[in-house]
């Protein structure tokens, strides 16, 4: 074991790709020898290549374009979007033809070694083009996965899982926390099952989900929690799409109340598909309505930054009002 931050994690899965697929490429805008705005992919062209690890021009459609037809060629393509917010521009390849290359072709054509990475989420005051959570707009979307990490072993484990998998997945990277979080990672390989969400705390009076950087902050709220004498079983997701309806119904039949949080606006918000299965699934066990604790309906801002993120006093007061209904 060693010990890493997250981007050296990220790194390591990639490393460990490069050196087993010889027609693996990394790419994507400021990827080579800078090593990505985040310095993600560092060292990586200087030990395979730049025939394998090249920058591309400022076109995420091209990007995507490219990863596609790489993908569909059988090689591991792992593109990266500076910028989840930049990924807008790519939206039509992927969720038209990275999402759709298997059913349309009949199972002729796939691009399951397609890998998409981007940084996502707010922290860093970065304004509101750098620093959305676009998760929800590519949810609707069948024949994607979704993944999203919390910490470098997860990081390392998941993403070698996407590469892994056999179908497009785009890996959602909390930027908050690149270089914030660091733990104990195996300097080997190894995968963490995708769709597959982690009971990370349990407890019985209240559930509370989340997932990515958003973890810290409701473990920040269940250990308040825990001060006033609310027990909290806090739960990770982990992946959006596919989603572990049985971990959650699970435990919200035995706290009979659930809190979910996400930095994403909350109309719409992946939030609202996990009220509406988890009322379903556990109605006759619910002592409480379903809370969500959310990013606002507005752009993100720079300058109420604070006041826009779905922060631990925000969770703790959900999680009492869910209590005490």
């Amino acid at each position: 074991m060693a010990k890493m931050n997250m981007l050296h994690a990220i790194n390591s899965a990639l490393d460990i790709t490069m050196a087993e697929h010889p027609q693996a490429c990394i790419f994507g805008e400021d990827v080579g020898y800078f090593g990505g705005v985040f310095r993600a992919t560092s060292g990586l062209q200087e030990k395979y290549g730049k025939h394998r690890v090249f920058n591309t021009p400022l076109t995420e459609q091209g990007i995507l374009g490219f990863a596609n037809g790489l993908a569909a060629f059988g090689a591991p393509a792992l593109a990266e979007i500076q910028f989840a917010d930049y990924i807008f521009p790519a939206f039509d390849q992927i969720v038209n033809e990275s999402a759709k290359f298997r059913y349309r072709s009949g199972n002729e054509f796939n691009v399951g070694n397609l890998t998409i990475r981007t940084p996502y989420g707010g922290g860093i005051a970065g304004g509101l083009y750098h620093s959305q959570s676009p998760e929800a707009y590519f949810a609707h979307t069948p024949g994607l996965k979704l993944v999203v990490p919390r910490n470098p072993y997860q990081a390392k484990g998941l993403l070698r899982a996407c590469i892994k998998d056999d179908n497009p997945v785009i890996f959602f990277e909390p930027k908050r926390l690149y270089r914030a979080s660091t733990g104990e990672v195996p300097e080997g390989d190894y995968t963490i099952e995708i769709g597959k969400a982690e009971v990370v705390k349990e407890g019985k009076d209240v559930t509370v989900l989340a997932w990515g950087a958003q973890m810290e902050i409701i473990e920040q709220a269940a250990a308040k929690a825990e001060e006033a004498g609310i027990s909290c079983e806090v739960i990770d997701l982990r992946s959006i799409l596919p989603w572990d309806v049985e971990t959650i119904a699970k435990s919200v039949t035995k706290t009979g109340r659930l809190v979910i949080s996400h930095e994403a606006p909350i109309t719409n918000g992946f939030g609202a598909e996990i009220a509406a299965t988890i009322q379903k699934e556990c109605f006759l066990h619910l002592e409480s309505p379903i809370e969500r604790v959310c990013g606002l309906d507005t752009p993100y801002p720079l300058a109420l930054e604070k006041e826009y993120v779905p922060d631990a006093l925000k969770v703790f007061a959900a999680i009492k009002k869910s209590v005490e209904f």
